[in-house]
């Protein structure tokens, strides 16, 4: 039995980085900002890191529970890593295991810019 007490997490609204691609054109700081990201998903580990993350139970992953993705454990913290630089996931360390969840706003920031402002 652990006797470490979870904090409540807040609900917040997400803040998009841009508005939607349909609304208007990029500039070239919001593209910049948004190939970050994008360019992180773009490999198929990380892609699955962030999934895992994403739909862990409790909205955060251990490392020790998301680190089944086909390749060694340093290449896996190396994917992390770069999850994190790109302002994708965030992470603490408990004793010696570290815990990854995504920003609480980047889910609903990709989604919002990515909706389409028009229905089909």
């Amino acid at each position: 039995m652990s006797n470490v007490d979870l904090l409540p997490v807040l609900e917040s609204e997400a803040v998009p980085c841009c508005p939607p691609l349909s609304e208007r054109p990029l500039t070239a700081d919001e593209a910049e900002r948004i190939a970050v990201m994008f360019k992180a998903l773009g490999d198929p580990v990380r892609l699955r890191l962030f999934s895992s993350v994403a739909s862990h139970e409790g909205g955060e992953a251990c490392v020790c529970d998301i680190s089944d993705v086909g390749v060694s454990q340093p290449t896996v913290s190396h994917h992390l890593k770069k999850l994190k630089e790109a302002g994708l996931l965030s992470s603490e360390r408990r004793g010696t295991w570290v815990y990854y969840r995504v920003e609480p706003t980047v889910l609903a920031a990709m989604g919002a810019l990515l909706a389409n402002a028009a229905p089909a």
